[in-house]
């Protein structure tokens, strides 16, 4: 019987006998005596013996496919595996033992089996442990080096590629990027939302994207919905204008299609009737101007979900026309507002973004409020510095505000801004509540918010009373008394300041509804009065503020009020505003912009200074002319009789005048009755 029918006998009969150890094992003296081929033999069957029995088949193919697997990792290699293969070999003196007269393709799954268990058994787990301990080696030498010379080294490595960090004279902890950076993930509220309630409840109830949706380009703002019309380009892209200091200058361009529908819209604005803005959006779905002016009405008429709709809409469209090199967070990309084209870009991200903080998303909201100020940051178009306080404290951003603050005081004077002036200390307050912070730099940071609010409240005294008045808080008698912070306080200052006070109050109340905050409010009032009372230098020097300072709000900071739609602070905008039309896809436009194209002459331009009358009876009579000019069109036969149906008109206006001036109303007959009381109704 050969050596492979004799192997594979003893194949079938493993595990079916109970065979003892000590009857396998040989002595010395034994072994000696056995050729080689039994020897063999022997010891391929004590193998068999000693390995468990396998229980099913399914195990034993799992067993099978995890060693081919690591058969093959080990046969693909590169030369310096194969050298290091050699070295365990020698190291290890262990040699693979199989029979020269059986080649590789005759052995049958057994054999394989039998000859992996024994390399898996002996050489190749010394391998891998060997292979693993070279792999690291190398790797780890360096890092024990380097921690024991020098660890600074390492830290300013390891932040280096995470973000530098530094700290300020507080000890507050600064990340190195742009205060106006501005993160991809964070511009998409999902990020937020998941944060708050999970990945399950915010994508619960989508479905996963079918293969016949249409393509949509890869968007960061906003994504393309199915319920959109078929996105076609609109007619709409951006040019890089020049760049200057490492900032990058851009500007929308409308081709000569888009300026004809921009005609067709403004025909439709001045026709006062939405209906025309529909049609008008029918035929050109992604017009922005129509889609901003449509989403202000779908609002008014509180239809949420439809005006957020639009906007989301106009932006993937904006998003769509970008420029190349044009970037939403490096900060280095500029819009002038004074191009139309840019405004609408200004004003679409603005009130997405507002949409974003009344849905509860305010760390997205704060994201886009960042990326509109980043576009213009020496003019701030929308005045959003006004603006980006509140969403700092709103999503507990406190060292990004205080950072903000003290980069910028030096040239923009921030603190001369009420809304600064108490969201800085109220950020130094609430971070001197946390509980991770020590009890050391809690205090420091307590006194620090002590100090500011107590300057706040003394350049801004008017400020008190309307917000202890919307968190319907009655102060003690010895404030609400007190000239101060009493009526004259409020009466006495400017109407701009009167503008930026209103303002911080209707926007900001809601942050100071907590105990804790009431409290120090509270404390630091009555510190004031103190000093107030004590003839303290720092009271005379802002009340000389005030009244140097304030004495007229400009342009931007009107439009960010009536963008805001806060009555209290509309209520105090000034006349030569509230009297002129305020349209909603453009408001209040610079005095000084850039037009790149002009809209051309109307025909009937004379009707807008016409009265009402005259306007009815030009819908009945074309060539009707109350002032009785010759219109340019018209002949002279068509300019006689305009004039004869003029004189016929003015006639019967006459007639009517004096038919309704001389109308008298009767009074109904009343029967006498004395003993009926005179004001009892009928």
């Amino acid at each position: 019987m050969s050596t492979r029918a004799l192997r594979r006998l003893k194949g079938k009969q493993r595990g079916q006998e109970e065979l003892s150890i000590e009857d396998l094992k040989l002595n010395e003296a034994q072994t000696a005596d056995l050729p080689k081929e039994e020897e063999e033999e022997e010891d391929e069957q004590c193998e068999a013996v000693l390995q468990p029995a396998k229980k099913n088949n399914r195990k034993a193919k799992k067993n099978k496919a995890q060693k081919n697997i690591s058969n093959i990792y080990e046969l693909i290699g590169d030369a310096d595996n194969e050298v290091e293969k050699g070295l365990t070999d020698e190291d290890s003196g262990v040699k693979q033992q199989v029979d020269p007269e059986v080649s590789r393709d005759e052995m049958d799954v057994d054999d394989r089996d039998k000859q992996l268990t024994e390399n898996n058994n002996g050489e190749v787990t010394k391998k891998k442990k060997k292979k693993k301990k070279k792999k690291k080696g190398p790797t780890a030498e360096p890092q024990e080096v380097g921690a024991g010379d020098d660890i600074d080294a390492i830290l300013e490595t390891i932040e280096k590629t995470n973000g530098l960090s530094h700290q300020n004279d507080d000890g507050l902890t600064f990340d190195s990027r742009p205060v106006l950076y501005v993160e991809h993930r964070n511009l998409n509220p999902e990020t937020e939302l998941k944060r708050y309630f999970g990945a399950r409840a915010v994508l619960g109830d989508q479905r996963p994207r079918q293969r016949q949706r249409q393509f949509h380009r890869s968007t960061w703002m906003t994504f393309p919905k199915d319920t959109w019309p078929r996105f076609s380009k609109p007619g709409i892209c951006m040019s890089l204008l020049e760049s200057r200091n490492g900032l990058q200058y851009f500007t929308f361009e409308h081709n000569r299609d888009y300026q004809q529908v921009q005609f067709k819209f403004l025909d439709a604005v001045e026709s006062m009737d939405p209906n025309n803005i529909v049609v008008l959006l029918q035929l050109n779905p992604y017009h922005i101007d129509s889609l901003l002016q449509l989403s202000d009405v779908c609002r008014i008429q509180e239809d949420q979900e439809m005006a957020r709709d639009l906007i989301e809409r106009a932006l993937y469209s904006f998003e769509c026309a970008f420029h190349p090199v044009f970037s939403l967070t490096s900060g280095t990309s500029r819009l002038d507002y004074l191009r139309p084209e840019n405004r609408a870009f200004y004003l679409a991200v603005y009130k997405h973004m507002m949409f974003l903080e009344k849905r509860g998303c305010p760390r997205t909201a704060l994201e886009y409020c960042k990326l509109i100020l980043s576009l213009d940051p020496d003019n701030d178009p929308l005045c959003m510095l006004l603006l980006v306080d509140f969403l700092c404290l709103r999503c507990r951003e406190y060292s990004p505000l205080i950072r903000l603050y003290e980069e910028w005081e030096v040239h923009r004077n921030l603190s001369q801004l009420p809304n600064f002036a108490f969201s800085v200390a109220l950020s130094y307050f609430q971070l001197s509540l946390q509980e991770d912070c020590p009890t050391d730099e809690s205090l420091k940071l307590r006194q620090k918010s002590d100090k500011l609010l107590q300057g706040a409240l003394i350049m801004f005294p008017g400020a008190l009373m309307p917000l202890l008045d919307l968190l319907s808080v009655q102060p003690d008698s010895a404030v609400s008394s007190h000239a101060f912070f009493g009526p004259q306080s409020q009466m006495g200052q400017s109407p701009a300041l009167a503008q930026l006070v209103a303002l911080y109050v209707g926007r900001n109340h809601t942050l100071w509804k907590e105990a804790a905050v009431l409290l120090w409010l509270e404390g630091n009032v009555g510190e004031v009065l103190r000093r107030v009372d004590t003839q303290d230098p720092q009271v005379e020097d802002c009340l000389n503020k005030r009244k140097s300072r304030y004495q007229s709000a400009p342009r931007n900071i009107h439009r960010h009020v009536i963008l805001s739609e806060i009555k209290e602070a509309t209520s105090t905008l000034p006349l030569e505003v509230t009297t002129q039309p305020v349209m909603g896809f453009d408001p209040l436009p610079p005095l000084d912009s850039v037009a790149s194209y002009n809209r051309p002459e109307r025909q009937n331009g004379g009707a807008a200074n016409e009265s009402t009358l005259s306007l009815f009876f030009r819908s009945l009579l074309p060539n009707f002319n109350l002032q009785g000019g010759i219109r340019p069109e018209d002949n002279q036969e068509v300019a006689r009789a305009g004039r004869e149906l003029n004189q016929e008109v003015n006639r019967l206006m006459v007639a009517m005048r004096d038919m309704l001036a001389n109308i008298q109303f009767q009074e109904p007959p009343r029967e006498d009755n004395p003993d009926r009381d005179e004001e009892e109704w009928d």
